[in-house]
């Protein structure tokens, strides 16, 4: 044998060894051998390759796993926004959208590995029986739940459960030797959309608005006529961090608004022909001033908002630009509980703008565009902000230019608040070192802070942070390595202490004390409340055309 034949022998083996691999697959040794399967031709390759597994494959398979992998594998070719839900996904949907579920009346936080209770829900299961904020839940129906890992989703199962069933929990409180048992009969709790609406001026009412529910216009409607006999002027709507939900709530929220019959949106698909949504209430806030909070979390309903305010100049959009989802979902139910949801349209704002992103380098990358609007620096400078599709402008009612394709944009920015020039503020937040000593302060104090201060006005007017709090943050603060520059220090004092404050009060009174003390450092609020206090730049502003 030749060398050149000892060096090319093992490789056309290797090859043939290969070849070998793949061909096997068809290799049969009693001729042809197809699937036993009458189909035509209206059978789809998916029934013949199912059956072919099902009766032909070397293992055993789950079919119904094997299904759903191959649904949500044929979703993620479409668009970003079609979607499967399992059984257990989709009741968990309905629950937030009904705006209701049902459970034990908590509101919880996971806090050194334990279960702790942030809120009782007023009327609910819990507050019946006893539960206070504070307690940490140590035992569910006898099982150890503390110190084990739980997080988040489990903590949502064990507690979460039919209407009329009962769940045992095991509670320590502070100053109490013995563990505490409650047998808590779950019933339906209500989901409020509406966080919070209070008079942040004399003349100017705020409503933060979390979610688009079937209970959204109800709670919104409510919430105006609060503020109006409180002698509300003006409104700053707050849909930041809102990531959308029903049409129907967002079409409600506009008719407070607009006129009835301006058009809000409309929707547009290949096999779905135009369909316009219109205003249709009698309004309760048509005539007042209106400026709309927005960020780079604010989608789909909000956008539909935002959008419908600025088309038709009924309002001052304060923010940055929008997430940019724009395509409308309709519901598949399946057999077995679980449902698709298939996008089907496109949403329109008044002017014409579709406000979707452009998503046609697949899922992931259309995700990744949210990390690279703030690596790009689009956050934080308001000359680094795309405009996705400068190729088609559209007009307001008072002729200013729009563009569409990439979220709503504001009419004024505000950047993202960077504290990194601060080093000293910037590690006490990303150490939640300023959460924890507020949770902590909180905890050791709960009953004498209430009795000091009986409500949440009294605590927002009269409660103070201490230079002595201050001393035991800074020893917080070495505790956890941090380099105290007394400079940084003194430039972040008041917002340190405005922060601790809202902490604090967000454990005592929830949301009641936590925004009315918060927004004295929220740079959007206060650019809103500096808008529609100066109403000659306010006209000015919405009398601009191009």
């Amino acid at each position: 044998m030749s060398v050149k034949n000892k060096i090319y022998l093992p490789l056309i083996i290797v090859c043939s060894i290969i070849v070998g691999l793949f061909l096997g697959d068809y290799v049969n040794f009693g001729g042809d051998h197809s699937p036993d399967f009458q189909h035509d031709t209206h059978t789809s390759r998916f029934d013949i390759l199912n059956h072919f597994i099902e009766n032909d494959y070397v293992d055993s398979v789950d079919l119904y796993q094997l299904e759903e992998t191959a649904i949500i594998s044929m979703l993620d070719s479409l668009d970003p926004h079609s979607t499967y839900l399992g059984a257990d996904d989709l009741r968990a949907s309905n629950e937030i959208m009904k705006g209701n579920f049902e459970g034990i009346g908590v509101q919880f936080r996971i806090e050194d590995d334990t279960i702790y209770i942030a809120g009782v829900i007023q009327g609910g299961p819990s507050e019946k029986v006893g539960i206070r904020t504070g307690d940490r839940i140590v035992k569910v129906n006898d099982s150890i739940v503390a110190g084990i890992g739980i997080e988040n989703s489990d903590v949502q199962k064990l507690l979460k459960g039919p209407k009329g069933s009962v769940v045992k929990v095991g509670i320590v409180r502070r100053n109490v030797s013995d563990i505490l048992s409650f047998n808590i009969v779950r019933n339906v709790i209500p989901n409020t959309s509406v966080d919070i609406a209070y008079m942040v001026e004399p003349t100017i009412g705020y409503i933060k608005v979390s979610t688009f529910s079937m209970t959204t216009g109800k709670e919104f409607r409510n919430a105006l006529k609060k503020l109006k006999n409180l002698g509300m002027q003006s409104l700053i709507l707050d849909l930041r961090d809102n990531g959308g939900g029903l049409l129907r709530a967002a079409v409600e929220m506009c008719s407070e608004f607009l006129e009835k019959g301006s058009l809000v949106v409309f929707t547009e698909g290949l096999n779905s022909p135009r369909s316009d949504v219109k205003a249709y209430l009698n309004g309760n806030f048509l005539d007042g001033d209106l400026v709309v909070l927005v960020n780079e979390s604010s989608a789909s309903a909000s956008e539909i908002v935002a959008g419908a305010v600025q088309d038709h100049d009924r309002g001052v959009i304060i923010g940055r630009t929008t997430f940019g989802k724009g395509l409308v979902q309709e519901q598949l139910n399946l057999d077995d509980s679980s449902a698709v949801r298939l996008t089907v349209a496109r949403y329109h704002t008044p002017s014409g703008r579709c406000i979707q992103r452009p998503y046609e380098g697949g899922r992931n990358k259309y995700y990744e565009d949210y990390y690279e609007r703030y690596v790009s620096g689009e956050l934080m400078y308001e000359d680094s902000i795309r405009i996705v599709d400068t190729t088609q402008k559209f007009y307001t009612a008072s002729n200013r230019v729009v563009y569409g394709g990439g979220g709503i944009n504001p009419d004024i920015f505000v950047p993202l608040e960077s504290v990194k020039d601060n080093n000293f503020y910037y590690q006490l937040l990303n150490k939640s070192v300023l959460f924890a000593y507020s949770f902590d302060y909180t905890d050791a104090r709960r009953d004498d802070l209430l009795g000091k201060y009986p409500d949440s006005q009294s605590f927002i007017d009269n409660f103070t942070v201490s230079e002595k709090m201050m001393g035991d943050i800074i020893s917080e603060a070495k505790d956890n390595n941090i380099v105290v520059d007394n400079d940084q220090y003194l430039e972040a004092k008041n917002d340190i202490k405005i922060l601790v404050k809202s902490y604090i009060g967000r454990n005592l009174y929830d949301y009641e004390a936590f925004y009315p003390v918060y927004h004295k450092i929220d740079d959007e609020v206060q650019k809103a409340v500096e808008v529609l206090t100066d109403q000659q730049n306010l006209s000015t502003f919405m009398s601009i055309s191009e």
